[in-house]
Order: C-alpha cells, then structure tokens, then sequence
C-alpha cells in the first residue's frame, strides 16, 4: 500500500455535520459545532448567573419614589421583572436563535428610577421607556441601526468584546465581595479594595474562592458543563455552610431552603403605562432628552453584549458581520418597549448570557432553556433567588477570562489610530462601570484619531454620527440639558 494510501487509511472519519433531528435543524444546533447538552448546560449557566435580577431590579424600582410619593409594590415588580425577562429570552431563542438573554438593564432602571420618576408618576416614565423602544425598533425596520454596528471596524469589536470580559469580571469580583467600595467619608482617592475592609474575611468570600478554584480546575481538567458544576455545588456548600456557620450577611440572596418555594404572581403592574404623560411634566425638550438618554443606554448597551457574545460564541461570518442580526436587534427594540408596558424598565440583552456561551452554547435553545426557568421562577422566584453570588460569580471571572484570551491577540496594535480606541474602549468599561461610556469613548476616539492622521475617509458615515451623537450626550450637563 502507498504512503498516501495508507495516510488516507488512518486519516479520521470526517464528522457527520447533518442533522439529527428536528430541534437540531431548527437551531442549527451541529451545524455551529454544538450539542443539546452544551446548549442545555448553558441556559442553565446564563440563568443562575443573572438570577440575581429577580431581586435586585424589585429593589432599585420599588425603592424610589415618583414626584406623588408613589412607590411600585414589589410583589408586582418581580412578577413583572420575571415574566418580561422570560418571553423576552424565549423570543431571542425561538426566532433569533442566538445564547443571549434578556432581562431588566441595569443601569437603565436607575435612570427610571431616579431621574424620570421623581419629576413625572410612574406610568409616565414607564411610558418614555416604552418610546425608547419604539425608537429603536424604528431604527432597526429602517436598517439604521445595522449600519451603525458594520461601521464599527474590526479591532473596536474585538476591544468591546474585551471591554466586556473585564467589565464582567469586575462584576464578579464587587457581587461576590471579594472587592468593594471605599466609602467617600474615608477620604481617599482609591476606589476599590480587597474585601469589605482591606482583608478577605467572612464565609461567603470563602466560598467565592473556592468557587472560583473549583471552576478554573475543572476548567483546565476540560469537564464538560465546569461552569454550571461549579455553581450547583459552591450552592450546595453555601447552603450548608449558612445552616452551620449562621452567616449574618450574603448580600441580596441568602443560601437556604426557602419555607414556601412557591409564589403567586401579581400582573398588577402589567399595562399602567403613559406614553406621553410625562411630556405633560417635564415639557417637550427635557422629555425628548429623558427617552433619548434611556434609548442610548440601551441601544449601546444591547449593541456591546450582542458583538461580545456573538463573538464568543463564534457566530460572525468571514467578514465579521453577524448573520441574521436584524432578528436579534429586533427583538432587543420590543424588549426594551415590553419593559416599560410591565413596569419592568427596559429589558436589554444581558452581558451575563457569556457564562452559556462558556459552557459552549451556541444557539437558541439555550435562551429557550433560560427563559423557560424563568418562566418556571415566576412561580418558583424563592426557589431561583436562594443561589448567592458568591456561588455564581466566578463564571463570570472564567468566562472573562476567555473573552480576552480570544480577542486580544486579533486587535491590531500597530495601527495607534485603532489600536488607542480599542485600549480606550476596553477600559472605560469597567473603570466607568458602563459599557455604553466604553464604547462612545472609543467612538470618539477612533473618530478624531482618524481624522489627526489625515485618514478621515476611511471612517464611515455612520460612526461620525454615532461619535457626534455621544459628544452631546456627554456635554448635555454642560448645556444644562440634564
């Protein structure tokens, strides 16, 4: 026999790439390299690790007052913040087919909550955010938003992918207490420090260490499903540990069996919505500015994590386009009006969703398994929130971790002209704590830098709007237009 005979007799079968079923062939599921395992592995990850929103978003919402002192019940709240995050991801999953789910903004509900409603009532701001949704999904009809996101060039996706990595990984690190906040009343310029007071105490620390071991262990041992193993076991531990130990403080979930795991949802929230009361309030121009500040956080916001995700999750094309995009942009525009018609706030797609994609989800089946356990927490919510922080943020450390091992090398650093922007832009979003700021500054950047080295024709039409767009943003309390 030949050497190439026989170099083709022990050559590798190639792997059947046809589909093996129906949902396979819907989803796409062998075709992007995935299996029902993987993907249903990473809905169960992408949930657990935002879970924390079923509480926290009740809390910033429920917390504040509009300008009648009228305060939204938090029984309503999360049953709105549940089933708005729920149809939401299922949507993304069923008809986007993408790993990205989708829940109430952090940061966007503060902007509701503490500049709209304490100068208009609540249905009035819930109705601008209704409008911002409006806008977008206009925006997306009319391609406009598509050609905002191909004009962004390569490098500067790469950046905001690793702007992303970092910034979640920050979360991480501040949700599991392993960092925190130095008070102003200490009177320093650092920001940060380890632990609550410059040390590493306490049990739920502990078990955000061990979590963090466990899961980079496995990790590097290749176990299949490391994120979502990691999770369930540092719970286990953590609630043993909390029976034990009486741990006075876990933050925002405490790590027990709840005494009744079942909850009654309250749709009372569900349509008390005003589309343009609060015009009436504020008058034409601030409340132009109130919609267009909520739609840029969402807009820029939503824009980062689907380029940060898809990336991840390998679903660009040769030429670094995202195929199917305007579903998925789509989707994000009703989500963010659905969120203002529940009371909700805008729901957004969520940064967390790359803990799926670290378990290897690629498609959407596993949103349609994120969303269908929030539709189960709509009734289970005291079930769903008993996984602490602790216990799933180091998925968000690993899964950052691979975002940068993935994209840095591929940013070209030759060129200062991109190269600048996307150091800018990855690191404005976690020292800002924003990815919307990470991005207008390297917009704006890119931008000037082009234009400095005489190559201004090389910058699309659209990122000079988009750049110009954020200058006002940023000089609008300047302008005395905040």
């Amino acid at each position: 026999m030949s050497t190439t005979a026989t170099a083709k007799a022990m050559a590798p079968e190639p792997q059947d790439q046809r589909p093996v079923s129906g949902l396979d062939r819907y989803f796409k599921i062998t075709e992007r390299g995935s299996t029902v395992a993987r993907e249903v592995r990473g809905g169960f990850a992408t949930f657990f690790a935002m879970a924390y929103i079923i509480v926290l978003n009740p809390i910033i919402l429920g917390s504040a007052k509009d300008m009648y002192g009228h305060q939204l019940d938090s029984g309503q709240l999360v049953t709105a913040t549940v089933i708005t995050a729920a149809l939401s991801t299922l949507l993304m999953g069923v008809i986007g087919n993408v790993p990205i789910a989708l829940a109430a903004g952090l940061g966007v509900n503060t902007v509701v909550a503490l500049q709209l409603a304490p100068k208009m009532a609540w249905a009035d701001a819930m109705g601008m955010v209704v409008l911002a949704g409006i806008v977008v999904m206009l925006m997306v009809a009319t391609g406009l938003r598509e050609r905002v996101m191909n004009a962004v060039p390569g490098s500067l996706r790469k950046a905001i992918a690793i702007g992303i990595g970092l910034f979640i990984m920050l979360i991480g690190l501040v949700d599991s207490g392993f960092v925190s906040r130095i008070p102003d009343i200490a009177h320093t310029t650092v920001p940060l420090q380890l632990g609550g007071d410059g040390h590493l105490t306490g049990w739920p620390v502990l078990i955000f260490i061990v979590g963090t071991l466990l899961t980079l262990a496995l990790m590097v041992r290749k176990v299949p499903g490391a994120i979502l193993i990691s999770i369930v076991v540092m719970t286990v531990v953590a609630m043993i540990v909390n029976a034990v130990a009486k741990v006075p403080s876990w933050g925002l979930t405490t790590p027990e069996w709840p005494g009744n795991p079942v909850a009654t949802p309250d749709f009372g929230l569900f349509g008390e919505f005003s589309l343009f009361g609060g015009f009436e309030k504020v008058g034409v121009l601030t409340g132009v500015l109130f919609v267009f500040t909520v739609l840029l956080s969402c807009f820029f916001d939503a824009m980062g994590t689907i380029l940060g995700v898809g990336d991840e999750a390998k679903l660009m094309d040769k030429d670094g386009n995202f195929p199917g995009i305007n579903k998925v942009l789509l989707i994000d525009g009703l989500a963010v009006a659905s969120g203002g018609a529940t009371s909700s706030s805008a729901t957004t797609c969520f940064v967390e969703s790359t803990a799926g994609v670290g378990e290897g989800a690629r498609t959407g089946l596993a949103s349609v398994v994120t969303g269908g356990l929030f539709s189960v927490a709509l009734f289970l919510t005291p079930l769903a929130t008993m996984v602490p922080s602790q216990a799933a943020t180091p998925a968000l450390l690993a899964v950052g971790f691979l975002i940068l091992a993935n994209s840095v090398k591929e940013i070209d650093w030759s060129d200062y002209t991109i190269a600048m922007p996307a150091f800018l832009a990855m690191l404005m979003m976690p020292f800002t704590y924003s990815i919307t700021n990470g991005i207008g500054i390297g917009f704006i950047s890119f931008s000037l830098l082009r234009l400095v080295a005489g190559r201004g024709r090389e910058v699309p039409a659209a990122m000079y709007a988009v750049s110009a767009v954020f200058v006002f943003y940023y000089a609008m309390p300047a302008l005395g237009l905040t």
